[in-house]
């Protein structure tokens, strides 16, 4: 399973971003993270774009800036127009200002 991590690079905790990454690694699950797989000298937008559309499940950590974010809201439209499972880690901070249409998912 190819699992792409939506986040905003706000006011998420890095080192606990990265940690739940490596988890997920460490299960076998092959990860997409922007800080690891983007390379110098790559177009940021192609490899998200590329990241989302060969992604099976697309995991959005929702932290207190995340629904703030065009660029989250441009990766859960891509989840949901693809038919992609999203999967929501809640920030219980942010558990408020997150969309209806979201909170009707498991």
């Amino acid at each position: 399973m190819r699992v792409f991590i939506s986040h905003s690079h706000g006011d998420l905790d890095r080192e606990w971003l990265q940690a739940f990454a490596r988890a997920l690694r460490d299960q076998e699950v092959n990860v997409w993270l922007d800080d690891w797989d983007i390379k110098p000298g790559d177009r940021i937008e192609d490899a998200i774009e590329t990241a989302l559309r060969e992604s099976d499940a697309i995991v959005a950590i929702t932290s207190g800036s995340a629904f703030a974010s065009p660029n989250v809201y441009f990766e859960l439209g891509v989840a949901l127009g693809a038919n992609k499972r999203l999967i929501l880690v809640v920030d219980p901070s942010s558990a408020d200002s997150i969309p209806p249409d979201l909170r009707r998912r498991r």
